[in-house]
């Protein structure tokens, strides 16, 4: 049975989980969440929306299945790479309950709008583990390693307004608006200068990850592929015949 499903809306890829009940993470699933970004890139979209057909965005990991496969741990922190480390910009939609492993998956996105009755947690330590998808190194990226430990070590479940009011994520809508919302945002990137957006996500990763100097060292090799790019000049032409906000970028 198919866990993941991807469907082009526009420029926007459009990737649902939907593995009865709750949408549980075993190495499989990942997999084919992986398998679903690369088609989104491969077809051509310019933006990611990573959705729940599900009650819940998803309740974590199946931990009966990762227990056995430690020795995979590896493998897991190699599909990292595949589920962040895209060309285009990923927004995550997330409704009901985002815990542990779906948390994670939700900051694995550049953005994350959230409905306003949802919420999150990480609930690990209660069972004697660490969040195992990098759940505390990305929280300590958003709102720094006071709030990342106060999640990771606590284990409470999260109100998303007060995530918003740290940082980890970016908006919060009404629950019945959550997906008009978050496919606006979608459609809103996927309409941007791509070759640009992804240069801005790969200098903001570099300085969260590595600090601002790494990302300095990079700036000049980074602005090349924007100079390059055709819809540079598409937005400087705008620019100049009509003013900032006119340019129709085309993603090349």
């Amino acid at each position: 049975m198919t866990s993941i499903t991807y469907e082009k809306d526009g420029a926007v890829g459009v990737v649902t989980m939907s593995k009865p009940p709750h949408n549980l993470i075993d190495l499989a699933f990942l997999d084919e969440l992986a398998a679903a970004y690369a088609k989104a890139v491969g077809g051509g979209c310019r933006a990611i929306l990573l959705r729940s057909g599900m009650r819940h965005f998803c309740a974590g990991a199946d931990l009966n299945v990762l227990e056995k496969e430690q020795s995979s741990q590896a493998e897991l922190a190699g599909m990292w790479a595949a589920l962040e480390d895209l060309p285009i910009p990923t927004v995550a939609a997330v409704h009901g309950a985002a815990l542990g492993g779906g948390f994670e998956l939700a900051l694995m996105c550049d953005m994350i709008v959230a409905a306003d009755t949802a919420s999150f947690g990480m609930a690990e330590a209660s069972l004697g583990l660490l969040p195992l998808l990098g759940g505390v190194q990305r929280v300590v990226e958003r709102a720094g390693p006071a709030r990342g430990k106060e999640l990771a070590m606590f284990g409470r479940r999260q109100d998303p307004h007060a995530l918003e009011r740290w940082g980890v994520i970016n908006l919060v809508a009404a629950e019945a608006e959550l997906g008009n919302v978050a496919m606006s945002w979608a459609r809103q990137l996927a309409a941007g200068p791509t070759v640009a957006l992804k240069s801005i996500k790969t200098l903001a990763d570099l300085a969260a990850r590595h600090g601002v100097a790494a990302a300095d060292a990079r700036q000049a090799e980074v602005n090349a592929s924007m100079w390059a790019s055709q819809d540079q000049k598409r937005g400087i032409a705008a620019f100049n015949a009509t003013g900032p906000g006119s340019a129709v970028f085309e993603g090349n």
